[in-house]
């Protein structure tokens, strides 16, 4: 089945001012799937100002009951899609159909997670003097740009939307060109509810940038959600400024596993495996440093090495696959130069990996590499690299672990392994990431904040505190006296 995906503006699926469409692949066989329509700056400036109109009206803004029935009904009607949506986005975005099944899931159950709280969005009132009243509301901000990118583009785009609209925001979409016929479709679910005002959530494709920049420099949209590269992050922010409009940005990270000599490697090297290849590594809190206790490093090689080789690289929608292809060419091209240099640099080669030829030759296909270093000021160990590459390194106790996995600029995730429950949260206390997990590497939920530290970004999605970057408080006082 071919799918074609349109801009829908104010309610109306349309094809692109400049009538280009733009074809999407498979990257497991570059056979094309489908195509989306062109979009940019005009199809971005209607959809905004079609997304102003809807949330001036306060039938929407400000009738939660409303919006926690449309989040229902979409993620029914999801869920009913649920096998198509799951093979559609393994074959434009080449993950396993397991991973891609889990994360439609995942964006199903995260939906109704906000509709739950669409109706519990609270304030509070104080009297501050005797018959002086101060109310606090919780206001949603407005117009709401959501920049999804392609690596998880289900449940990132939920993740963003459902808060936003949740609070009682409307929302422009831009999708990522990879991956713009399943954002397209998650959309049209939510289209087919007839009870969902026009204008309040649209949708941009587009294969520059000039749409994604409209969003960002706009002083019609309220907030800003965006997850990708950190220096794109940087570029938003500085664009951003003169609108002093609210920022979510995840913006990546360099995740840190720390194996103690007490755990089982057997059992914990095949996860480790799994922890660094999800998505083929193309995962903001994929594991790409681990971190070994000197008594167990040259085991841990071996064990490592073994679980990695292991893995069966191929088509996503195969079954048994446990790794599917990067996402496209220029991020091939982008992981091998990456993965060259560090090899070339790095104190030791534990495992060598590289592009696959034979019947995968026509995918973008890569198997995993690990390299062993001391220096945690290597670029290599430093810099995020979006493929199944990792960098093994040794401490002799818990202080030296924690000086060399805080050694970065990032802070979004990582992981302890020991079976020593103290150990485990003295650990976990030190290290900086928003995210730390105990014996197990990428859980991620809709109830559980997610976010980083420093470079890793700003704000917090999942969970109730991510209404927080789509509202606004409203003080308003009353002095009414007493009687």
């Amino acid at each position: 089945m071919s799918f074609h995906a349109r801009n829908l503006i104010k309610g109306v699926w349309q094809k692109s001012f400049s009538g280009q469409t733009i074809a999407s692949i498979n990257p497991s066989t570059q056979a094309e799937i489908g195509h989306f329509e062109d979009g940019g700056r005009e199809e971005a400036e209607a959809a905004v100002s079609a997304a102003r109109s809807a949330f001036e009206q306060p039938s929407w803004s400000q009738n939660p009951r409303l919006r926690q029935l449309i989040l229902l009904e979409w993620a029914s009607l999801m869920e009913r899609r649920r096998d198509e949506l799951a093979r559609l986005l393994t074959a434009e975005n080449g993950k396993t159909l397991v991973q891609s099944t889990a994360e439609i899931h995942a964006s199903i159950s995260e939906t109704r997670y906000y509709a739950g709280l669409a109706r519990h969005i609270p304030g509070h009132v104080l009297e501050v003097e005797p018959g002086v009243f101060s109310t606090l509301l919780r206001e949603p901000a407005g117009v709401a740009g959501l920049i999804i990118p392609w690596n998880a583009p289900a449940i990132l785009l939920i993740r963003a939307l459902t808060p936003a609209l949740a609070a009682g925001c409307t929302a422009v979409i831009k999708s990522a060109p990879q991956t713009a016929l399943i954002t397209s479709e998650l959309i049209r679910c939510l289209t087919e509810i007839e009870a969902l005002p026009a204008g309040a959530v649209n949708l941009i494709h587009e294969r520059g940038h000039a749409a994604a920049e409209y969003l960002v420099q706009s002083a019609d949209v309220d907030v800003l959600s965006f997850t990708g590269s950190n220096a794109t992050g940087q570029r938003i922010m500085a664009a951003a400024a003169p609108t002093m409009k609210k920022l979510s940005l995840e913006l990546g990270g360099k995740s840190a596993c720390l194996v103690f000599d007490d755990v089982d490697f057997d059992m914990v090297a095949p996860k480790l495996a799994a922890a660094a290849t999800i998505i083929s590594g193309q995962q903001c809190t994929a594991a790409r440093r681990i971190l070994v206790h000197a008594s167990r490093y040259e085991e841990m090689k071996v064990a490592l090495r073994s679980a990695l080789t292991k893995l069966k690289i191929g088509s996503g929608l195969e079954a048994g696959v446990d790794m599917g292809p990067l996402i496209d060419a220029p991020a091939l091209d982008t992981v091998m130069r990456k993965m060259s240099d560090a090899m070339n640099a790095a104190d030791e080669v534990v495992l060598r990996g590289g592009r696959l030829d034979g019947a995968l030759a026509n995918g973008f296909f890569l198997s995993p590499t690990i390299v062993a270093h001391r220096d945690t000021s290597a670029s290599f160990v430093q810099e995020e690299i979006f493929g199944p590459f990792i960098v093994l390194e040794k401490f002799e106790d818990e202080r030296e672990a924690v000086v060399r996995t805080n050694h970065t600029e990032y802070g979004l995730s990582a992981s302890v392994w020991t079976n020593d429950g103290a150990r485990a949260m003295r650990v976990a206390r030190a290290l900086r990431n928003g995210t730390v997990w105990i014996n197990d590497h990428n859980k991620l939920f809709a109830e559980a904040e997610a976010g980083g530290y420093r470079r890793s970004g700003l704000g917090r999605l999942h969970g109730f505190d991510a209404l927080i970057d789509f509202t606004e408080i409203k003080h308003v006082y009353q002095s009414c006296g007493t009687v």
